[in-house]
């Protein structure tokens, strides 16, 4: 009987990542992309899917954890407590940009409230970015004229705006412009930002 499970269980997660990778970039092309549209994306059934997610809320919801995971994994694959925290900031946004352009489609349905719990997602980055920028106003190295929690959420704010920009098609983006914006806000001449941002290059 444990012969036979195993395969199957194999089986059911191999659709379960086909059904999410499928729902992200059906969604990427077409926010109201239906169920059936994704499930066909999969080459599965219409049950298989809802024998996974329960309704369309549900899979965006998977999304968004996905997100979440791979944000988290990022962090603890690259985190260096003796970085400096301007370079600790700039590879962060660096990352979150990549991510985050995967993973885009997940703002616009926010900010049309079709996600669900779609907002939570950028939680470990806030949390990251507190931290950071805490480091940082103490060490000189980040602007202090607005408290920690603030400086936060505007930067969040500008690299959410970023990536909706590139959603309508208004600007291409790329992660070395999106951390030199969020370097700058945060503090950093121009010169110094493109610095961090060559010393990530470099290291690539």
């Amino acid at each position: 009987m444990a012969a036979t499970a195993e395969p199957q269980r194999r089986h059911a997660r191999a659709n379960r990542r086909r059904i999410l990778d499928a729902a992200r970039e059906t969604l990427s092309a077409d926010p109201d992309t239906t169920v059936e549209d994704i499930a066909r994306a999969a080459g599965v059934a219409r049950r298989t899917l809802y024998g996974h997610f329960a309704n369309r809320d549900a899979l965006l919801e998977a999304l968004a954890d996905d997100a979440v995971r791979t944000l988290r994994q990022a962090f603890i694959d690259r985190g260096n407590p003796e970085e400096p925290p301007d370079l600790a900031l700039a590879r962060v946004m660096m990352t979150v940009w990549g991510i985050g352009d995967r993973y885009r489609m997940l703002i616009a349905l926010a900010s049309r409230d079709l996600g669900g719990g779609i907002t939570g997602a950028p939680a470990p980055v806030r949390e990251r970015a507190v931290e950071l920028l805490s480091d940082g106003q103490r060490s000189g190295v980040f602007t202090d004229h607005l408290p920690t929690p603030v400086l936060a959420h505007v930067l969040e704010s500008t690299i959410v705006s970023m990536l909706e920009s590139v959603n309508r098609d208004t600007w291409q983006g790329s992660a070395s412009a999106a951390a030199t914006t969020v370097l700058m806000a945060a503090g950093k001449n121009r010169s110094e930002a493109d610095a961090l941002i060559r010393l990530l290059r470099t290291e690539e």
